[in-house]
């Protein structure tokens, strides 16, 4: 049967494949053997993130050929594009992490430039780590085309001796081998196994975070996010997502329709419930900035406040993204959260369905050993906390998710290094002290440049013993990895005047996480002198290049340290056009 008539007038590709005045732009297509059925459909970009850097990204290639097959079926021509991937495994603890935060805002712009040049009509992007799966999903919300999202999937756990590790154990390892108490041969005999597959870093880290994000959001077909890489079934979601978006084009329902303040709620709360990753609290404001809606940190840390923590899920818990598939993946935790009155139930997603119509179909309860009740969960606020106070006016952030009550508050004086580097060897050596909050500076979005996440630091202290007996605060990030007292995204950050940049040792600085407060015990009056004394931001050593360029435009962090003005300037909206 012949594919029904496309009628383009109000699409994109219009410009591309419509008209006499297009044959030169046509003639381009036939060549790549399309045929002129083909030629007139809608013109879907299929972007993936797939690289040979890191197993995140390995799958993704072959999970966007199902994608492919899926918008054929559908009546569409899929066109497959790339773009970067900072992998953060492999950038984390030297200078490639600074290309890290910045390479979301590259991806974002890249997808916008691709789609842009070509006049494709709607998008199904592929993304595997960390902040490709915010930088993929920022585009959509920016082009405000149809759109769906795919996570690329986790990797399996590894294997020794009788129990399941991930790249997090063996960052931690590191520590324990410097501290003398694991040997140079069982150090390698870990990391040998650790990372036995395709996909992402196993754990409720920030990859596993923003892909339940995208279910949770709205964007991603529900369940799509769970199965791990290497399950064929991923190929299944590939493939229905690819024809979602034809149905999405059909019913003419875009990325702004499903991406709203609600959806951004209900995003929030399953990071709280799940004990995500606190860059969750730095990537929601950016998306909800791509849209011109004002979601920023406080808005997240009060969902998070008010959100029961009852997933475990490592760091913070015992288990990982494939235990949660198993036992029956976010849709049951959404259904917890539902049974409360947590969720926006009329929410768009990719389906066409609203969240609500979507949970209707879920018959699987909580199993009570990964997902509890929400009757019954692990704690009564989420497993994230926002700060505020006179060392952070604008808010840090914290995953508290597996520290215990007493863990919750802590007062010691400061110990401040004035780069990771510094810190870092501090801690290798040992010359830092039980009791003290080490503070790591000028390593904020514009200050590093590239708000470094601190893993590497913060692993070795896990591994020496020592993540309960001190605190560490930064204007920087952590990984979803990290684990202990470390608080982020202090700001504003060192390089923008911020309190941070006037500590000294000795200070006595104060968590509490219970309570929601961050402060030094310096008067304002103290901190305003020492202010003037201040010689201004570290210099560093990039004085050109896409690490200088972003450094000028990055915003500040609890707006989620974005580079342009975002939907509330915008003029048009790509779609539109």
């Amino acid at each position: 049967m012949d594919a029904p008539i496309f009628n383009k007038d109000k699409w994109p590709s219009r410009y591309v494949t419509e008209g006499p005045a297009r044959a030169p732009h046509r003639s381009y297509l036939y060549a790549m053997g399309l045929s002129d059925a083909e030629i007139h459909q809608p013109l879907i970009g299929v972007a993936t993130c797939w690289n040979e850097a890191a197993p995140c990204n390995i799958a993704l290639n072959r999970q966007a050929q199902a994608v492919k097959l899926g918008v054929k079926t559908a009546n569409g021509t899929p066109r497959e594009f790339t773009t970067i991937t900072v992998t953060d495994g492999i950038a984390m603890g030297h200078e490639g992490m600074r290309s890290s935060l910045a390479s979301r805002e590259a991806i974002a712009d890249t997808v916008e430039l691709t789609m842009r040049g070509h006049c494709y009509d709607a998008i199904v992007g592929l993304a595997g780590c960390d902040k490709s799966l915010p930088g993929m999903m920022m585009a959509m919300i920016r082009l405000n085309t149809p759109s769906v999202f795919l996570y690329g999937g986790s990797i399996l756990p590894g294997r020794l001796n009788g129990k399941d590790v991930t790249v997090q154990d063996v960052f931690e390892a590191v520590g324990q081998h410097q501290a003398g108490n694991l040997s140079t041969c069982e150090l390698e005999k870990l990391e040998q196994v650790a990372c036995p597959s395709a996909g992402a870093c196993g754990g409720q880290f920030t990859a596993n975070t923003m892909a339940c994000v995208s279910e949770a959001i709205g964007l991603a077909l529900m369940n799509s996010s769970g199965a791990p890489a290497p399950y064929e079934s991923r190929d299944q979601y590939a493939e229905a997502s690819g024809r979602a978006v034809m149905n999405l084009i059909d019913k003419n329902i875009r990325a702004r329709d499903i991406v709203t303040l609600k959806s951004l709620e209900n995003a929030a709360r399953v990071v709280a419930c799940t004990g995500g990753s606190t860059n969750a609290g730095l990537h929601l404001p950016a998306m909800a900035h791509e849209a011109g809606i004002e979601f920023y940190l406080d808005d997240v840390c009060q969902i998070f406040k008010d959100t029961p923590y009852f997933v475990d899920l490592k760091p913070g818990g015992a288990y990982v993204a494939k235990d949660l598939y198993e036992a029956g993946g976010l849709p049951v935790v959404m259904k917890e959260l539902k049974k409360e009155g947590l969720l926006h139930e009329d929410c768009m997603t990719a389906s066409g369905r609203t969240i609500g119509e979507e949970l209707d179909m879920i018959d699987i309860e909580a199993d009570g050993r990964v997902i509890y009740p929400i009757s019954k969960p692990i704690s009564k606020t989420g497993g994230v906390v926002g700060l505020k106070g006179n060392l952070a006016p604008t808010g840090a952030i914290v995953k508290v998710a597996g520290m215990s009550d007493a863990e919750l508050k802590f007062t010691g004086p400061a110990r401040v290094f004035e780069c990771e580097e510094d810190a870092f060897e501090a801690v290798q050596k040992r010359t830092y002290k039980e009791g003290e909050v080490i503070v790591i500076r000028n390593e904020g979005p514009a200050g590093g440049p590239g708000m470094r996440e601190m893993l590497a630091t913060t692993a070795a202290l896990s591994g020496q013993g020592m993540g309960k007996k001190v605190a560490l605060i930064t204007d920087g990030r952590f990984s979803g990895a990290t684990r202990g007292f470390c608080v982020g995204h202090v700001g504003p950050e060192a390089a923008h005047g911020g309190p941070i940049a006037m500590l000294k040792d000795g200070d006595m600085i104060t968590l509490d996480a219970i309570n929601g407060v961050i402060s030094v015990d310096l008067s304002e009056a103290d901190l305003e002198a020492r202010k003037k004394d201040w010689k201004g931001p570290r210099e560093t050593i990039y004085a050109s290049g896409a690490l200088w360029k972003y450094a000028q435009l990055v915003g500040e962090t609890y707006k989620g340290a974005v580079t342009h003005p975002g939907g509330v300037a915008e003029k048009h909206t790509y779609i539109d056009l």
